[in-house]
C-alpha cells in the first residue's frame, strides 16, 4: 500500500534522502548533480519545501509504511503569458517501489491537483530519451512529444538527449 502526499518542511530529511540517492544512481534522469545537492543544508530543503506547498507550486511523495520511495514535482509558470501552462519536474521511484504502478500514481496524483487550476491548459516536461520506462508512462497518460533538445546534459564526456512533452488539457 502507498500512501500519495504533500511534502512539507517536516519531510526535509526523508527528501535529501531520497533526491541525493536519485541524483547519484541516476545522473542523467536531473538537471542537478549529486556534487551540487550533497551539501545543501537541510534548512534550505525545508523551505524549499515550506515554498512548494501551495496549489500552484507543490511537491508530493509516494509513502511505503515510514519510507519514502518515489516524489514529482509540479509549479506553474509564473509569467502572466505563460500561467496557461504548469511544469512537472524531479519525478523519481526508487528501484524497490518500481514496479507497483507508483510512478502512475504519483504523476495522476500531481495531475490531478495541477488539473483543478483555472486556466491551467496544459502540463509539461522532459524526460531524457534513453529512460523508456518513464517515457512509456508518459506516453500512456497522454503526453505527447513535441520536441528533442540534442546534447542537453553532459556528465563526463556523455551526453544525452532530451525529450519534450506536453499534455494538453484542453
Amino acid at each position: 500500500m502507498v500512501d500519495i502526499r504533500l511534502l512539507t518542511e517536516n519531510d526535509a530529511e526523508a527528501y535529501a534522502g531520497l533526491r541525493l540517492r536519485g541524483l547519484r544512481d541516476h545522473p542523467e534522469a536531473f538537471g542537478s548533480s549529486y556534487e551540487e545537492e550533497r551539501h545543501r543544508p537541510i534548512d534550505d530543503l525545508k523551505k524549499r519545501l515550506k515554498e512548494r506547498s501551495t496549489a500552484e507550486n507543490f511537491t508530493l511523495g509516494a509513502w511505503q509504511g515510514e519510507v519514502l520511495v518515489g516524489m514529482v514535482g509540479f509549479y506553474r509558470e509564473a509569467h502572466l503569458k505563460m500561467r496557461h501552462k504548469g511544469n512537472i519536474w524531479g519525478m523519481y521511484v526508487a528501484p524497490e517501489g518500481r514496479g507497483q504502478g507508483i510512478g502512475r500514481q504519483l504523476l495522476e496524483a500531481a495531475l490531478a491537483r495541477a488539473k483543478n487550476l483555472d486556466g491551467l491548459e496544459q502540463v509539461n516536461l522532459t524526460v531524457v530519451s534513453t529512460n523508456m520506462a518513464a517515457r512509456q508512462l508518459y506516453l500512456s497518460l497522454n503526453f505527447k512529444v513535441f520536441g528533442l533538445e540534442s546534447r542537453a546534459l553532459k556528465i563526463g564526456e556523455q551526453y544525452f538527449d532530451e525529450e519534450y512533452m506536453v499534455l494538453r488539457l484542453c
